[in-house]
């Protein structure tokens, strides 16, 4: 798969973003909205990682500018929004909210951004964070990178 990493844009990061989200469905693109606002909220020394890939659109939350360092990701198809654990295999879930069978990742899907809230995914965020190396930094801001659009790209919007 080809990728252009964007160099020189005249657009800002934020109007990149937005744009984006655009070509989402409407429901899917509130979702994503709602949940970085919260994610940002929590995690505000957070590097945000933004890649439109083939198949999904995603927003990774890293405590570096590396996607290696990310702990929790928002990834969005025309289907819905999935919140992603990177290291997630790692990671106890109790409760067994973790979908994916792969050596590393795992993911439980949103049904809307207030999934967030529920005390049990919150314990496997806060779970996420604490096993973060290197660890998320108390003081600052991060910044908010785009490092990835695909050439192509799956249909964001749903065929009707």
């Amino acid at each position: 798969m080809k990728r252009v990493i964007p160099s020189g844009s005249a657009a800002t990061p934020a109007k990149q973003l937005a744009t984006f989200l655009a070509k989402l469905e409407p429901a899917v693109a509130k979702t994503v909205r709602s949940a970085r606002a919260m994610l940002r909220d929590k995690f505000p020394t957070a590097h945000e990682l933004v890649y439109d890939n083939y198949n999904f659109f995603v927003i990774g939350f890293c405590t570096t500018e590396r996607a290696s360092d990310c702990f929790v990701s928002l990834a969005a198809n025309s289907k819905g929004v999935n919140l992603n654990f990177y290291y997630g295999a790692a990671l106890e879930d109790p409760h067994r909210l973790l979908q994916g069978s792969g050596k590393q990742n795992r993911f439980l899907r949103l049904e809307s951004a207030e999934t967030l809230k529920q005390p049990d995914v919150q314990e496997l965020i806060r779970a996420a964070v604490d096993q973060s190396d290197p660890p998320l930094v108390s003081t600052g801001r991060g910044g908010l990178v785009i490092r990835a659009i695909a050439a192509k790209q799956r249909p964001r919007r749903l065929h009707r």
